[in-house]
């Protein structure tokens, strides 16, 4: 991540991308039954040094910003929660040991399968591939909201600084690309977190999963 890349909020605005952050589209792919499995990262929309990225949910232009927050009612306020390790609670105390903090779930169902889910799957470690299952689950949740730990170390995915574009969903900011709220402060640099673009967020400038309700889910694509 270079130093200079950068998102601020704007108040009552859109997100002001500085620095070069690539743009990528995040398409989530599902078994054939329905269950999301991994990621396909593909090249986003084109985009400047800097940019701006629509978060009213209005903008004809998505995911850029087209002026719309200023003709439309929205609620901008600023809610997002405190500090990760403040609110988490934990799963398991095996290894891995497993966080979790609902209140930033994305709901984009990486943490779920046809038979099982990361909190069944949190007390069945002692069974290899069930806590490689389990890990591979958390390392896709965008949200940062499923967290582990092994042998005490926190361990997070590998993942390139980017913005990625989830389909009917959030913004996924990775690596550590500090945001900028619109009350001037930082919000937690964390590895991994999603940015709400439906204007519907409860915790704005994070996402809650709120636009499930306002534009639906994701189509299924088989992988």
């Amino acid at each position: 991540m270079s130093d200079e890349q950068r998102i601020k909020v704007s108040e009552h605005g859109p997100y002001l991308v500085r620095g070069g952050v690539p743009l990528k589209s995040e398409e989530p792919l599902f078994s054939d039954d329905g269950q999301p499995l991994t990621w396909r990262r593909t090249e986003g929309p084109e985009a400047a040094v800097n940019y701006a990225l629509c978060r009213c949910g209005g903008s004809s232009n998505k995911p850029f910003c087209d002026g719309t927050h200023a003709k439309i009612e929205w609620d901008s306020t600023d809610n997002a929660p405190g500090p990760y390790a403040d609110n988490a609670r934990h799963l398991a105390s095996e290894s891995p040991d497993i966080e979790d903090f609902r209140g930033i779930c994305a709901h984009v169902g990486m943490c779920t399968g046809a038979t099982t889910d990361v909190w069944k799957l949190a007390h069945q470690t002692a069974d290899s591939e069930k806590r490689a299952e389990v890990i591979s689950m958390i390392e896709n949740c965008p949200s940062g909201a499923l967290t582990y730990a092994l042998d005490g170390i926190a361990n997070e995915p590998n993942i390139p600084a980017e913005i990625g574009v989830i389909p009917n969903g959030p913004l996924w900011v990775t690596d550590g690309i500090p945001v900028e709220r619109s009350t001037g402060d930082n919000l937690e640099t964390r590895n991994r977190v999603t940015l709400c673009r439906c204007g519907g967020s409860g915790i704005k400038p994070l996402c809650d999963g709120t636009h499930r309700e306002i534009w639906g889910t994701t189509k299924p694509v088989a992988e």
